[in-house]
């Protein structure tokens, strides 16, 4: 299995979530070992993904450097991770990346049109080696060993629509596009209105988000899974999870997990070089890891 980019540079526009504002996306080819490298063409800076670089992770998983950020980079890394690419230029020409329709379902089309190529070097994958947990009261992140991959997620949520939910996704490249990219965000109607009043989440509408009141959803169209929510919370783990830098084998389980917690949960990690291994993927062992990206 070797280390693949996109096989052309695609591109898309659509509306910023916080300022709304119309966002050129452009996905460009990268060579092997470039890692995913972000670009803002507005102000000339470049920033590499990983870990130092996260400045915020409250309401998205933001990165930035120089005093420049770029927002709500986990729905595109999302559908990134998940068609195992390793190496890419991610150009924007403002501060967030589009939220399309809140999902990730967009960004996998963008990269369907792209196609996928394999370069010259051997893919590398991170195994976990131990467990690893991060916790805040009831809320906990955890990864554990495991022959392949998973994510585990429950969410609760004092609303009669959403309540608890569970769901475990056995991670393949097209379970992921059939049962998570379409999982749009969520978020409640005094949330928005008082994010509104400090200048944010302007571009959010029904359009891109599922919104709900103290009892109903207000989307006239309703919900794309019953357990839309729990999904969309998968969704996101993946897209923070692709800042240790690679693909990884192993489980991760998360009762109320957070972007914060997410980001927390790749710090632990990296910490220490005994919680993990980094394999380079050679030979017959790579032939079933192959398969959950084909």
């Amino acid at each position: 299995m070797y280390q693949t980019t996109i096989k052309k540079p695609v591109e898309l526009v659509g509306i910023g979530l916080h300022k709304g504002s119309p966002v050129r996306l452009k996905l460009e080819p990268l060579e092997s070992n470039s890692g995913i490298v972000f670009y803002r063409s507005d102000v000339d800076v470049s920033i590499p993904l990983i870990p130092e670089n996260v400045v915020d992770t409250k309401m998205a998983t933001v990165i930035g450097k120089d005093g420049h950020v770029i927002s709500t980079i986990e729905h595109m890394l999302s559908a990134v991770y998940a068609y195992g690419i390793d190496n890419l230029r991610v150009i924007v020409d403002a501060d967030e990346i589009p939220v399309m329709d809140g999902s990730s379902a967009s960004f996998c089309m963008l990269l369907d049109e792209a196609g996928i190529v394999e370069l010259d070097m051997p893919k590398k994958i991170m195994r976990i080696k131990k467990e690893i947990e991060v916790k805040e009261g009831e809320k906990y992140v955890k990864l554990s060993p495991s022959p392949d991959l998973q994510y585990d997620f429950t969410i609760k949520f004092p609303h009669p629509v959403i309540q608890k939910q569970e769901y475990v996704l056995k991670f393949t490249k097209e379970s992921y596009k059939k049962e998570i990219s379409r999982a749009r965000t969520f978020g409640f109607l005094h949330e928005v209105q008082y994010l509104r009043s400090k200048g944010l989440a302007l571009g959010g509408s029904l359009e891109n988000a599922i919104v709900l009141d103290d009892k109903k959803i207000l989307n006239p169209e309703g919900l794309r899974f019953s357990d839309e929510f729990v999904r969309h919370k998968i969704l996101d783990a993946i897209g923070d999870m692709s800042l240790i830098g690679m693909n990884f084998i192993g489980n991760y389980e998360a009762m109320a997990g957070s972007h914060d917690l997410n980001h927390k949960l790749t710090l632990e990690l990296l910490k220490d070089a005994d919680n993990y291994e980094v394999v380079e993927l050679v030979g017959e062992t790579t032939k079933e890891l192959a398969k959950a990206y084909a």
